[in-house]
């Protein structure tokens, strides 16, 4: 029987061209790439090696027995020797690229990062790990200055474009503002590819598996996978933490997406510190992203935030929507913003967009403004800086009228102009601008 194996198509993705820096750069540090589970970190160094003539990768889950090397306090010459022996492929500084996968299972390792920055600095270097942020808590100093950390997300919006060899769009849309709206046939078409990616969400198994068939109840059997996988994980997050506690506190964030978080909304039985406690872990596996209260009086907008008051919001909107079973042919096919937008499904694409544009070398955050007075109530969905600036975000319908918070944001905090996102056309609107959704990035150029 002959037996036919197809090598999986791997997508591009923002941090190729980072890494491609990286890798040309005459000054370099080794790279911690960071991210939530199966997000593509491992899938973009593999990517990368094809750029070197050798390639040595470490597994220390596989490989258990090459923790010795680096416990038995070898220095970072002889450990590169045995690892070049173990492999039977040399390390020479500028023709290697040696990557350090799971590298949470070997604290040892990640220690040893810092020395290779001193001792072979002209060394490519990368480690990536699951659940890696767990192990760095635990480490006070693995190399402040001389290890240099880039954070990666499942897919944007417009990686997701790019995966669909929609680059003529790509470059369309990147020439398009509010004074500068896209043409009417392309907008639809844009509207299209967005409804279908609030679905899929951008988890590369779930993306990959579209552009392999196109089936979208496909991407349905992936998802449940993903959410099994996660699931799993909860018991390795913190022992003396219940994965119950977990999974319970995970389920009310979805179910609270959009909304101010509020800590007795899980369980009665649990203290507002053990939900605390959850909800940290969950964000330091990179499974739920926190939107902090900013008074919004100057920058830096996190100089005046208050962390009691807060909204959190899930890492993927298909692992989202699957989770609350919404009805996904609403989402592909009715033209309503407010049945686009069940469960809070597009407030949460826009919160994503937001993190997935800015700077990768940087853990990014997010901030919201509310004021709850009897008298006038009002809520600005997000906050960007941009220069010296505060610029407000609000994600609605398409209506002129329903703009009051961030119309009362902008005369209390002097704003020079706000956003209005939705799945309308871009325009203006005295002070304010409207981006549609699927252009979150034109917010940033």
């Amino acid at each position: 029987m002959l037996c036919i194996f197809i090598k999986a198509m791997y997508l591009k993705r923002n941090i190729d061209t980072e890494l491609e820096k990286w890798r040309v750069s005459e000054s370099r540090k080794p790279i911690l790439l960071r991210g939530a589970r199966q997000v593509g970190k491992s899938s973009s160094v593999r990517e990368l090696y094809k750029k070197f003539e050798y390639f040595i990768e470490i597994n220390f889950d596989d490989s258990p027995r090459l923790k010795v090397v680096f416990e038995s306090g070898f220095s970072i010459t002889e450990i590169c020797e045995k690892i070049s022996i173990e492999f039977d492929t040399p390390i020479v500084a500028g023709k290697t690229l040696l990557f350090f996968d799971e590298i949470q299972a070997c604290i040892p390792a990640i220690s040893s990062l810092r020395y290779f920055y001193e001792k072979m600095p002209a060394l490519h270097l990368i480690a990536t790990g699951s659940l890696l942020e767990f192990a760095l808590a635990d480490i006070p100093s693995f190399g402040v200055g001389r290890i240099r950390s880039l954070f990666m997300y499942p897919f944007s919006f417009t990686e997701f474009l790019a995966s669909n060899n929609e680059q003529k769009l790509l470059d369309l849309l990147a020439n398009c503002n509010p004074e500068n709206p896209i043409d009417e046939l392309f907008h639809i078409k844009l509207n299209n590819y967005l409804r279908k990616f609030l679905v899929i969400g951008g988890m590369p198994e779930a993306v990959s598996n579209y552009i392999s068939n196109g089936d979208l109840l496909a991407v349905q059997n992936v998802l449940d996978d993903l959410l099994t996988s996660i699931e799993a994980d909860f018991s390795k997050y913190k022992k003396q933490v219940t994965p119950i506690r977990i999974r319970q506190v995970f389920n009310a964030i979805v179910g609270q997406v959009g909304g101010k978080f509020s800590y007795s909304y899980p369980n009665a039985t649990f203290t507002n510190v053990q939900i605390k406690e959850a909800i940290e872990l969950l964000k330091m596996a990179g499974l739920v992203y926190q939107v902090t209260h900013s008074a919004a009086n100057g920058i830096p907008i996190g100089a005046e935030i208050n962390q009691k008051i807060k909204k959190l919001l899930l890492f993927d909107t298909g692992i989202f929507q699957r989770i609350l079973g919404l009805n996904i042919g609403d989402i592909l096919i009715d033209e309503n913003f407010k049945v686009i937008n069940k469960g809070n499904i597009a407030e949460l694409f826009v919160g994503l967009e937001i993190i997935k544009n800015e700077p990768n070398n940087i853990r990014n955050e997010l901030y919201y403004w509310q004021r709850e007075e009897k008298s006038s109530q009002a809520e600005v969905d997000y906050l960007i800086q941009k220069q010296r600036d505060i610029i407000p975000i609000e994600v609605k319908s398409g209506t002129r009228g329903a703009m009051q918070s961030l119309n009362l944001f902008m005369k209390e905090k002097k704003s020079k102009y706000g956003i209005r996102t939705s799945i309308e056309n871009f325009a203006v609107y005295d002070k304010i601008k409207v981006y549609p959704l699927y252009a979150i990035k034109n917010i940033f150029q």
